[in-house]
């Protein structure tokens, strides 16, 4: 255990607890979301970088979130990655381990829709160079371990739902039906944006060995962008998508500009519903064209509220 995301993960093993867990755990894959038709500082498109270098990267190489831009020496996340793995990885850049989510209900979004329309669906066996936390990194959870050690996180999912009545999305009356609803059959959205078991994978995550496919929103078929993602992985699916109307964007689940934001960018686009595609439109106009959006506030501003246009679509879309 001599390079850093071995002693990363050597460092989250022994703050976890060992002991039994039950087969889901095992067999669940990590899915990695991401919004494809991003711009780099390049001006390339997430899409075509993963194209065309076929290794997906953290945020610490790319610039770019689909959370908080904290990814710089003595940032949130740099600070939050020295105390999760230990200090494992020093000031280095390259390397650092990238995010999903175990998506243990196999729901057809994902583990964490938040953080994009797409994801990676990755082999199981790469969850064997994961580490796991009950909750989101930004929270600094405490309850974490690998696949070996997730007994703490297991028992701490099962008193999430006898404490609340839920967990990872799924209700239930008892810890005993949640586990029963976790394995039972399922092929819709889980909408989850805030509620997952995150993965941090380390070693490098090249798209030719470790993804088993591709899962997109529809809205990039037949689309440049749906071209690309086609040659990512041996499998290109698509899940049901998110649309919604414009005057369907409630102000109470974000911001009161939110809403204005969402009926601007159906006006600018002449579309009668807002699907990913669009949404991703409309983040490159921002970033091409800032002045045209002033209205709404500084190009961070605008985008921000771009991504809570896209976490309404996930909230209250219906399916394309």
């Amino acid at each position: 255990m001599s390079g850093p995301p071995e002693r990363a993960l050597a460092h989250v093993r022994a703050l976890g607890v060992a002991g039994v867990v039950p087969p889901v755990v095992a067999g669940s894959s990590v899915t990695v979301s991401f919004h494809p038709d991003r711009l780099l500082a390049d001006g390339s498109t997430v899409a075509q970088r993963l194209a065309a270098e076929g290794v997906y990267r953290s945020q610490f190489e790319t610039g770019i979130s689909n959370g908080g831009l904290t990814a710089f020496p003595g940032g949130d996340r740099d600070v939050w990655e020295r105390r999760m793995f230990g200090g494992a990885y020093g000031a280095l850049a390259a390397g650092r381990p990238v995010y999903g989510a175990l998506n243990l209900a196999g729901f057809a979004d994902g583990g964490s829709p938040r953080f994009g329309s797409c994801f990676l669906r990755l082999d199981p066996a790469v969850s064997a160079r994961a580490s796991f936390s009950h909750g989101d990194s930004v929270t600094e959870p405490t309850v974490v371990g690998t696949l070996d050690t997730f007994a703490g996180i297991w028992a701490a999912l099962l008193a999430e739902v006898a404490s609340t009545g839920a967990a990872l999305g799924l209700a239930a009356a008892s810890p005993g039906e949640w586990v029963e609803a976790l394995t039972g059959p399922r092929t819709g959205p889980g909408r989850s944006l805030d509620d997952y078991v995150e993965a941090q994978i380390h070693g490098p995550l090249e798209l030719g060995g470790a993804v088993q496919a591709v899962v997109a929103d529809p809205s990039f078929a037949g689309t440049p962008t749906g071209a690309l993602l086609s040659g990512l992985a041996p499998r290109l699916e698509y899940h049901q998508g998110f649309v919604l109307a414009p005057d369907a964007f409630p102000a109470a689940l974000r911001t009161a500009l939110t809403p204005r934001v969402a009926a601007s960018v159906a006006d600018r686009f002449a579309v009668p519903v807002l699907n990913a595609e669009v949404v991703g439109r409309a983040a490159r106009a921002v970033v091409r064209d800032p002045g045209s959006w002033a209205r709404f506030g500084s190009p961070a501003e605008v985008l921000q509220e771009l991504k809570y246009v896209w976490h309404i679509l996930v909230l209250r879309g219906g399916p394309a």
